[in-house]
């Protein structure tokens, strides 16, 4: 879902865009563990499902703290390597041209002490759920401050030439400690909208839009001559 995003032409904008280290695992979790030394994948992994149906197991989020670990997630699911992101996900909303980005709550950092004592696998909440909001908490301003719009708007562009879509989420986190870099964490092609706010006239003035192109399309056909 992710692939290609790190030779996105971002040059101009403010901001650097990062994907985290993933793999997919189709079948047998037990021999993950050489897979993941393999792709180079350090601990702790965020575990997530591959399939996304609606159903509340395909939004369940895992985080696993060691190998031994891998063998109680069920496949097929995505491994990404977790970013300590001060806990903060952006939900970047594309409708067309508008861009819409909402603060949720996420995960908590993860300490290099806590790494070292804590194993198994820990199951977390649906983090980016409406109820999340953390528009109206006071959070520290290095953590909140929503992504620049300019790399935002370049980051769209590339997407929607690439994907062939007017309607699309993007999951951000910024790295903690750092001001401008960031990561895509996910990407969904099929997003429910109803976290955006005023989503309703969003929609009204998109499907309006794409009648009048419509329309004016239909103006310029010249009819046939028999």
């Amino acid at each position: 879902m992710l692939q290609g995003l790190a030779d996105l032409n971002l040059a101009e904008c403010d901001g650097m865009i990062c994907v985290p280290k993933q793999m997919v695992v189709l079948q047998d979790t037990t021999s993950s563990a050489n897979e993941v030394a393999k792709a180079g994948l350090k601990f702790p992994l965020v575990a997530k499902p591959l399939l996304v149906d609606g159903t509340a197991k395909s939004h369940q989020l895992f985080l696993a703290y060691d190998c031994l670990s891998l063998a109680e997630l069920e496949p097929p699911l995505v491994l990404q390597e977790f970013v300590n992101h001060g806990g903060v996900l952006f939900k970047v909303f594309v409708v067309g041209d508008v861009i819409r980005v909402v603060r949720r709550f996420s995960l908590p950092n993860v300490s290099n002490v806590g790494k070292e004592k804590v194993a198994g696998v820990f199951q977390f909440p649906r983090v980016s759920s409406a109820a999340a909001s953390v528009d109206k908490t006071d959070l520290d301003p290095r953590v909140a401050e929503l992504p620049p719009k300019p790399l935002l708007e370049g980051l769209v562009r590339e997407l929607r030439s690439r994907l062939g879509l007017k309607l699309f989420n993007i999951d951000m986190i910024r790295e903690h400690g750092s001001q401008d870099v960031f990561y895509v964490i996910d990407i969904n092609y099929f997003p429910g909208y109803g976290k955006m706010p005023d989503y309703e006239q969003v929609f009204i003035d998109f499907f309006l839009g794409l009648a009048q192109v419509k329309h004016e399309k239909g103006l310029c056909v010249k009819p046939t001559v028999e």
